[in-house]
């Protein structure tokens, strides 16, 4: 049967970006982290970008966003109070004030009409937002730690999400389990530092998002650890070696609750995930395809529910 989609998700896009840091370096700890979540936060808000849910680890972070398309109308108005969130006060990177920009835009100034082409070239945009996240955590982190040069050890990755509430729902399950998959917590509502965590913490923009493709937060819980899953108090019912030995040895298959507990590069390599039509469409309009024919790859390890990707994953696809 064909799940019906939101109709609410018509005119944005989704999008799983992860980032690793140089050499795969464990340089973040609680505070480097708890200053991590707050810029995601700061610079989704100027992009008009929408978090659903993140994960900050040891050396890496995943975003689950949700994009507005470019040409959304943005009042002046709404571009000031974007700018003062992003630079409340003078930097020397930026060392214009917010009340000086409105003064330009009010007075519809050359500088002003310049200044706005540049500040909405910035937003609605997942390149943009991830680039302004970065360097800005960057400048940061280098200062902090007396430290120079690269932080991060590649551009990102990036996998184009259908807006299915299934398929939505499983990606931010899969980055919510990042700190149960790494070890650190049991249950990731004990983990400050992903959406899931801060929402059960009494965040409201993180709630907001997980309410975005959940009902609620016990919904979305059954999500995380399936049917059962106060009973089992956040605990698989396989280990994760035997969940591998079933994946890898066995070419078996796995409930979805339980094959998210491993590392699954469908959602960091996939290219484009969602339904074969779906991922059709982007082939099709994406550059790449133009050298020779892809098709959508069927996704393996569980009943993904026909979920398909852009991209072929032939090794280490679990781990």
């Amino acid at each position: 049967m064909r799940r019906k989609r939101n109709r609410g998700f018509e005119g944005v896009s989704y999008f799983h970006v992860m980032s690793r840091t140089v050499n795969g370096e464990a340089l973040f700890g609680k505070r480097e982290k708890e200053v991590f979540r707050k810029m995601i936060w700061q610079v989704a808000e100027f992009s008009g970008v929408r978090v659903i849910t993140y994960a900050v680890m040891n050396n890496h972070f995943h975003l689950l966003l949700e994009v507005p398309e470019r040409n959304t109308e943005v009042s002046d108005e709404e571009i000031v109070r974007r700018f003062k969130v992003l630079y409340p006060r003078p930097t020397p990177w930026q060392p214009m004030r917010a009340e000086v920009l409105k003064s330009h835009l009010s007075e519809g100034t050359a500088e002003g009409k310049e200044i706005k082409r540049q500040l909405l070239a910035r937003m609605h945009d997942v390149s943009e937002m991830v680039k302004t996240l970065k360097q800005r955590f960057s400048l940061w982190f280098n200062r902090s730690k007396e430290r120079f040069g690269p932080l991060w050890s590649d551009r990102f990755k990036s996998v184009l999400i259908e807006g299915d509430l299934w398929v939505l729902r499983t990606v931010a399950a899969y980055i919510d389990l990042n700190p149960v998959r790494a070890g650190l917590v049991e249950d990731p509502k004990d983990y400050r530092f992903c959406g899931y965590g801060e929402a059960s913490g009494g965040g409201k923009r993180a709630r907001d998002g997980i309410l975005l493709v959940g009902r609620d937060l016990a919904g979305y819980r059954q999500t995380l650890f399936g049917a059962g899953a106060m009973e089992k108090d956040g605990k698989s019912s396989i280990g994760r070696e035997e969940m591998l030995k079933v994946l890898e040895k066995e070419n078996g298959r796995l409930p979805v609750s339980s094959i998210l507990r491993c590392r699954i590069r469908y959602f960091t390599d996939g290219l484009f995930l969602g339904s074969a039509d779906f991922v059709e469409k982007q082939l099709i309009g994406d550059s790449v395809s133009s050298r020779r024919p892809r098709h959508p790859k069927p996704m393996s390890g569980a009943d993904w529910q026909g979920l398909t990707v852009g991209r072929g994953i032939r090794k280490n696809l679990f781990s």
